[in-house]
This record gives C-alpha cells, sequence and structure tokens, in this order.
C-alpha cells in the first residue's frame, strides 16, 4: 500500500499555476466572499466523500481566514471546529528538515556528515558493521533530499513493516534486510524510511526525544502549543483529534501511527500548519527562525529532482508546500511566492483516486474568490 502517495507532493496546479499576485496589506473576505470559499470547500467535499474539512489562509504573514465543514465524528454528528487535531502524515517533513538545519545553524551537524559507520553521526547505534552496500556512503543531505539510493515509499517500505518494532528495531532490520539500489546522492526515491533516520539523528544531537526537541526547538517559537504525534488507534486520540474514515477498505487504525514520528507523525490544526510556515517562508512580515541562508539551502531542489529539496516541494515559480496522505488523511501545507501560506486538513483519503492533488486545485480555487487578493 502506498501511504505517502507521493505523486501528491508534485500536484500538477501547483508545478504549473503562476504565483497569486501580491498586495502590500491583508483583508479579510467579505460575507459574500465566505459564501463562496464555502461553496468551493463543501464541493470538494461532496466529490470525494470527505466528512470534514478544516482549512486556514494567512497572506503577509496575517491569518486572515480559518474555517471548518463538515464533521469531526459522522457517527456521532460532531460538527467540526477549526480546534480539532488531524494527522497530518508527511506534512511532518517540512519540521523535521526545520530541526535539522537549526542543529546545523548551532554547529552540532552538518549537511555532508556521513551518517552510519564509525565515523558517522548514529555511529554504531544501530545494527553492526560492515554494512550493506552503499549504507556507509549516506549523507545528511541524501536523506533531507530523497537520494541516500533507496528504501523508497512504495510496496517494500520498510516504514510499514514489522509494526511491533520500535525505531531501533527497525533501522536495524531494514539496514541487515533491505538493500540500497543506488549510491547515495544519484537518484530520487521518496523515502519515509530516511526521515525516519533523520528523527534518530535529531535525537543522538540533542540528547532529547524528537518529539521534545522540535516542540520546544521549533513550535515554541510558533507559537504552536498543541502539536503532538499522533496514536495508533482510535481509543489513544488525543483530545479535540478527529475521527478518520478510510474509503475502499482502508483502515486508518492499523497503522504504527507513533512510529513515524519525523516523516508522518504529527497531528495539528490548519493554523498551526499556516503559523508555522509563516515563521520560515523567508518573507519579512513575521519574524523566520532560521536564518536567510538556511532557508535558501532548506528550499533548493537537489540535481537528482528538480521538483524536491529538502523536506519541501519546490517549483519554478518559487512556491514551496508538501502534501500527506494516509489512510483516513488527506494534509496539504503551501507558501506561495506572492506571500500566501496556507492549509488545508481532511479526515479521508480515496482509494484509488488523487484526493491529495484535488485538495490542492481546491485551495488555489478558494483563494481566488477573494478578489481584493488577486486584483
Amino acid at each position: 500500500m502506498d501511504h505517502s502517495r507521493r505523486n501528491f507532493i508534485r500536484s500538477a496546479l501547483l508545478a504549473a499555476a503562476a504565483p497569486i499576485p501580491s498586495l502590500a496589506a491583508p483583508a479579510t473576505p467579505t460575507p459574500a466572499e465566505r459564501n463562496a470559499m464555502e461553496g468551493v470547500a463543501t464541493a470538494f467535499m461532496k466529490e470525494h466523500s470527505v466528512p470534514g474539512l478544516s482549512l486556514a489562509v494567512a497572506r503577509h504573514g496575517e491569518l486572515v481566514y480559518e474555517e471548518a465543514f463538515g464533521f469531526a465524528d459522522r457517527d456521532r454528528r460532531e460538527k467540526l471546529t477549526p480546534s480539532n487535531l488531524f494527522r497530518i502524515a508527511s506534512v511532518s517533513k517540512p519540521f523535521t528538515s526545520v530541526g535539522i538545519f537549526l542543529l546545523i545553524e548551532q554547529g552540532k551537524l552538518q549537511l555532508d556528515n556521513l551518517v552510519f559507520g564509525p565515523g558517522g553521526l548514529l555511529r554504531g547505534d544501530f545494527g553492526e558493521p560492515p554494512y550493506k552496500q552503499y549504507v556507509g556512503q549516506i549523507r545528511l543531505r541524501h536523506l533531507l533530499t530523497h537520494t541516500c539510493g533507496g528504501w523508497q515509499n512504495d510496496g517494500s517500505d520498510p516504514m510499514f513493516r514489522n509494526p511491533e518494532m520500535n525505531h531501533k528495531q527497525l533501522i536495524t532490520w531494514a539496514l541487515a534486510n533491505v538493500p540500497l539500489k543506488n549510491p547515495p546522492g544519484e537518484h530520487y526515491a521518496y523515502s519515509n524510511f530516511g526521515y525516519c533516520i533523520l528523527g534518530r539523528v535529531i535525537e543522538k544531537a540533542t540528547g532529547q526525544p524528537y518529539e521534545k526537541y522540535i516542540r520546544q526547538a521549533v513550535f515554541e517559537r510558533c507559537d504552536i502549543r498543541d502539536m503532538r504525534i499522533g496514536g495508533n488507534t482510535r481509543a489513544d486520540r488525543a483530545v479535540q483529534e478527529v475521527i478518520y474514515y478510510g474509503q475502499g477498505g482502508q483502515n486508518p487504525y492499523d497503522m504504527n501511527v507513533r512510529r513515524m514520528d519525523s516523516h508522518g507523525g504529527w497531528l495539528a490544526t490548519a493554523a498551526d500548519l499556516v503559523r508555522f510556515a509563516v515563521h520560515v517562508d523567508g518573507f519579512p512580515t513575521t519574524p523566520d527562525i532560521l536564518k536567510p541562508a538556511s532557508i535558501r539551502e532548506m528550499t533548493t531542489a537537489s540535481e537528482a529532482n528538480p521538483g524536491y529539496a529538502k523536506g519541501w516541494a519546490v517549483n519554478k515559480f518559487n512556491n514551496w508546500w508538501h502534501g500527506g496522505s494516509l489512510p483516513g488523511t488527506t494534509t496539504i501545507m503551501v507558501r506561495t511566492a506572492s506571500g500566501y501560506c496556507w492549509s488545508a486538513l481532511a479526515n479521508s483519503r480515496e482509494s484509488g483516486g488523487d484526493t491529495g492533488g484535488a485538495v490542492d486545485r481546491m485551495m488555489w480555487e478558494l483563494v481566488r474568490q477573494v478578489k481584493s487578493w488577486d486584483a
């Protein structure tokens, strides 16, 4: 099963659409415009059988739209609110990337650090050398850019195997049993497992659990208080977390979500994602938590894939984004070149469809309903 839907982060619309022109001052939508935005959102929900949809838009660093439609719990007819938390799946990856770049700025890491082996960042924490071919050549930048040489998100993705294993057990098992296919740095292969390893790099460099470090070093500086790693089962739901609805036989509650922490495990509101995005968007309207040089490096595509940088999908229009997809979950977070940051969270995903691409197209159409924003 493809749990991250790689096509989602390469959205056709984001790759083709020119940026929305910007204006100097933020403006909130009029009542008529809000009605038009609701029409766009509810049409998407009906077409893709989405019970609940939460949206947020910031313009020039200011939150100008926040709304929720449908149900957090459809069976109990519990209305969705902007305060409800969602699994955000691979939208977690930009947080891990920002955490890594903060450590680079502090001199604790370098992009060209080796990861495994006696001189590597993780040294002998996982498995026993000699490792299989290419493992000893993996550098930090390869994990960030999905160019480590394999472990890709396909039917054999290590992250969705052996769900009973913890991080240490899984990484040790994968190093011994899932060989890399290519030399690091040469080929792009979207890798959840690579970002799992980055979480362990953060833990090694900080001496803290991954979740604690990201909450303190990243989220507190963005005024985000409620984000946390999600649970696996329906009984493990956090306070105000939505119910997830699988389609086509998908079960949202048979995955080890906690183990996905650094590549797909976070819970958030739509406004949380916007608060994060405006603090790393490179614009002067809100102080960024990374230095300009770090942001440029983080959002510069690799030679192996012009559409992906280090934790962010990118395009020629200087838009950055990431999508997320799991059974019962479809999410997106976008930063546009024209000064917008927005997010959308849904508590379902089509089986065999392209809910991710559809939610992206829906958001561009929704933003265009406010005429003063693109005049």
